[in-house]
């Protein structure tokens, strides 16, 4: 993947980050409380240095119960300690007492009348610890964080959904024109999301380069360069957030809800900055909306012919909870922040120490 823009303007901040179990810790926060009665076996767990589909597996196997059998909220880090639900028919309740696995910690058990379904949460806390952070570091982290506080953050997909080596959304774009085969539905299911979130990615690091253009220029000297309409140049102008909302615009209330066009860009901008909606962006397919007007001047640049279902993903989030916490004798700064679901706490971390 080549480099994304920033929004935020400061230099590399050089210290360490390594996806661990003792300095990444994720918390699932599920989407509702679970009712204490039905069919179903909810298993609250801790897993370490596992991704979510091996210790489904692991489950699967002591539990007696087949892998499809068994229901959960969304994939989790294999680097991390994370801490997440899972459901299992109630015929494999007899069998949770002997359960054990040195990657794996049993943490509570309760029922519920559903399985739990992929996107059923609201969000995910996050425990990031950084080390080698001199005290100057610390003002800078805290400085991006106070930033990030006040007006939220890109909505990137992170480097997990490019696969190892970062370029799986090349095989994407080449299945996509007729230049690859792949004949394993998984994978090429894989390959052709990864080419979405990379055409995504580069939308909205086209719009926030137009945004921090605005922020820096006349209307008039904008308006030359890259020839805006000169109106629509004044209007973002005046916008409170450094990230500029365009007429034709696809926005969402936030943090769910109706998507819809932006005819009035005052109010909406203004909407946007008190959090109650956002712009939202394309992942190329069929049977999705398309922005209208100069939003879609920029967004067809990104706009492919893709045989997959396409949809909107919110163009910006806002971190709640955002807490940080500086040990100078041991030159760490621990972070702790949750972010809705399908959002990246790397970019958080990306977006920090760029």
């Amino acid at each position: 993947m080549e480099n994304l823009q920033r929004y935020l303007s400061h230099s590399k901040i050089d210290v360490l980050f390594k996806q661990t179990k003792d300095d990444f810790v994720v918390t699932e926060v599920p989407l509702y409380e679970f009712s204490g009665e039905g069919e179903h076996i909810i298993i609250k767990f801790r897993k370490k240095e596992l991704t979510t589909w091996t210790a489904v597996q692991i489950f699967s196997e002591q539990l007696g119960c087949k892998s499809r059998d068994i229901g959960y909220a969304g994939l989790k880090d294999k680097n991390a300690m994370t801490i997440q639900h899972i459901s299992v028919p109630k015929s494999c309740e007899e069998r949770l007492e002997k359960f054990n696995h040195e990657n794996i910690k049993i943490l509570e058990v309760m029922k519920h009348n559903n399985k739990i379904r992929v996107g059923h949460l609201k969000g995910n806390k996050f425990f990031i610890r950084l080390k080698r952070v001199t005290p100057l570091d610390a003002k800078k982290i805290e400085e991006a964080i106070s930033n990030i506080s006040q007006f939220g953050m890109p909505n990137y997909f992170g480097f997990q959904r490019f696969g190892i080596e970062g370029d799986n959304y090349k095989k994407g774009e080449a299945i996509i024109n007729g230049e690859l085969r792949e004949k394993n539905r998984k994978l090429k299911q894989m390959y052709i999301n990864s080419y979405q979130s990379y055409l995504f990615n580069n939308w909205l690091s086209k719009r926030i380069e137009i945004s921090k253009l605005v922020n820096a220029f006349e209307p008039k000297e904008i308006y030359e360069k890259l020839s805006l309409p000169l109106e629509e140049v004044s209007n973002m102008k005046k916008q409170e957030h450094p990230f500029k909302v365009i007429i034709g615009d696809l926005m969402s209330h936030y943090p769910y809800g109706k998507i819809f066009y932006v005819e009035d860009i005052e109010s909406e901008s203004q909407k946007f900055f008190e959090r109650d909606r956002v712009p939202t962006g394309l992942l190329s397919g069929k049977r999705v909306k398309k922005s209208e007007n100069f939003a879609y001047e920029i967004e067809k640049d990104f706009d492919k012919k893709i045989s997959e279902d396409g949809a909107r993903r919110f163009a910006w989030i806002f971190p709640k909870d955002i807490e940080s916490n500086y040990k100078e004798d041991k030159n760490w700064m621990e972070i702790q922040f949750e972010l809705p679901k399908g959002s990246y706490a790397t970019e958080f971390i990306a977006e920090i120490i760029h």
